[in-house]
């Protein structure tokens, strides 16, 4: 059974009153709608993504890729991606890698992103609103330019994207200083028991 992607909407001065919370494909894609976030699906093609290396993953994607890549201008395509390991290196790896992306920031590009495996948490700060969308397997997200935002692979990251960019020195953070995705729920916040 695929995970269903989430959305949950909140004011920015107030993280625990829930305005929105849907895992409705069509309200998740007009919610999005006004802020130029798009949310697209593209069919799985393994269900043993952990077992292909980057190049096989790209190579199972590549006329989705082209396709984005064509209607984008994306000129760069790889592969992030963390899969469990129970050792104390993988766990360090891990937790430095989770920590980059909890602060807020922005791009001065468009940030693509297909979830080839796993889940991922963007959190977008559009306007005086704070959008959760909690990315699963099958999911394509793209997040304009400039939009402030942080990123959730949660205490135990099992996922792999492929991302996408238009320039080499595109994707670079501009963090914006402030402690706000601190008071938002997490990844793990929002995937616990009975949610």
């Amino acid at each position: 059974m695929t995970a269903v992607t989430l959305l949950q909407i909140m004011p920015e001065d107030a993280p625990d009153k829930v305005l929105v919370r849907t895992r409705d494909e069509k309200d998740i894609i007009r919610e999005l709608a006004p802020h130029r976030v798009t949310l697209r699906r593209w069919p799985l093609r393994t269900d043993d993504t952990p077992a292909l290396d980057d190049q096989a993953l790209l190579d199972l994607y590549r006329e989705e890729i082209e396709e984005v890549c064509a209607q984008d201008s994306m000129k760069l395509v790889d592969v992030a991606r963390l899969h469990p390991a129970d050792t104390e290196e993988w766990r360090e790896l891990a937790a430095k890698a989770r920590v980059k992306f909890l602060e807020e920031h922005r791009h001065s590009e468009d940030e693509v992103r297909f979830f080839a495996h796993g889940r991922g948490l963007f959190t977008l700060h559009l306007d005086d609103r704070v959008y959760a969308v909690l990315c699963e397997a099958g999911d394509l997200l793209s997040v304009p330019a400039g939009v402030r935002h942080w990123f959730d692979m949660g205490a135990r990251p099992d996922f792999a994207a492929i991302r996408f960019f238009q320039e080499d020195d595109g994707w670079v953070g501009d963090f914006t200083g402030t402690e706000i995705a601190g008071g938002f729920p997490g990844l793990d916040d929002l995937t616990g028991p009975g949610l």
